[in-house]
């Protein structure tokens, strides 16, 4: 039975006389597959993105082929090699957005391909890409999250004052954040109430007459909430038909924004601001 050929894998990565694996190899494979997939997953990669990346280690380490299925929430392989087959499932039990940890496999599953590591390699090089910290410090990020929504508020036509009242509002909102993530809160809570700290911290700039533009103020400090790679997930999946799991990153991006929406419509009831 021939198999199709997913985008991005080429055939001649696929059975090219390799030999078959023995049992152990096979079971060894395929949880390095599952490892890297289920990384992808949890940091923002998208299902094509997934799909590709998983059968280059797979095929690469010596399989003949993967067939591989990305659920919003769980990866599932079957990796053949001759006449032996296996199949196994890894949940993903948390999602969020790290990039560098998405590219990082990305060329882990290149130099796999090209042959430049083996499955004992390979696994070091995973336990390294997963206890591998993120690119800038959280107080790095916190003043540069801050700055961005600033400089919207000025995009937006919002003056100086606005400009250091919606900085302030958005770097304690993206400390709130962290720590919340960090205790590991349910997502949604924590969109609710990084909005409501946000809207009631610019919400000053009504209360206190410091600026004729709060309503400026309020929509550029909770821009740091918006599910830009959610969104942009669900329509990339949605584009190559993973339909499934297109449709659960888009309903995820909208609950988002309904989060946001509700933490600010709770901090200006607290606040009584009328724009």
């Amino acid at each position: 039975m021939e198999h199709a050929h997913p985008p991005g894998i080429h055939p001649e990565h696929d059975v090219s006389h390799k030999r078959p694996l023995a049992y152990h190899e096979l079971r060894d494979i395929i949880d390095l597959s599952l490892w890297a997939g289920q990384m992808l997953l949890q940091h923002g990669a998208t299902s094509q993105r997934v799909e590709e990346s998983v059968h280059k280690i797979g095929t690469g380490l010596g399989c003949d082929w993967l067939d591989i299925l990305v659920s919003p929430n769980v990866i599932t392989i079957t990796a053949s090699s001759g006449s032996e087959f296996r199949t196994k499932l890894r949940r993903v039990v948390s999602l969020g957005v790290d990039l560098g940890k998405v590219t990082a496999l990305n060329d882990l599953s290149r130099r796999i391909i090209n042959g430049e590591l083996d499955r004992f390699q390979a696994r070091t090089e995973l336990e390294h890409i997963d206890q591998m910290p993120r690119s800038y410090n959280r107080w790095l990020v916190v003043v540069m999250v801050g700055l961005a929504c600033a400089a919207f508020s000025r995009l937006f036509g919002g003056d100086w004052i606005i400009f250091g009242i919606t900085f302030g509002a958005s770097s304690v909102s993206m400390f709130l954040r962290q720590e919340l993530n960090h205790r590991h809160f349910n997502p949604l809570l924590v969109v609710v109430a990084c909005a409501f700290v946000a809207g009631c911290l610019a919400s000053t700039a009504g209360l206190l007459h410091l600026s004729d533009q709060p309503e400026t103020a309020l929509a550029a400090a909770v821009l740091l909430l918006v599910p830009g790679v959610p969104l942009i997930n669900a329509a990339q999946d949605l584009i190559r038909g993973h339909l499934v799991t297109g449709i659960t990153r888009g309903v995820t991006g909208l609950l988002i924004s309904l989060a946001i929406a509700l933490g600010l419509l709770l901090a200006l009831g607290l606040t009584g601001l009328t724009l």
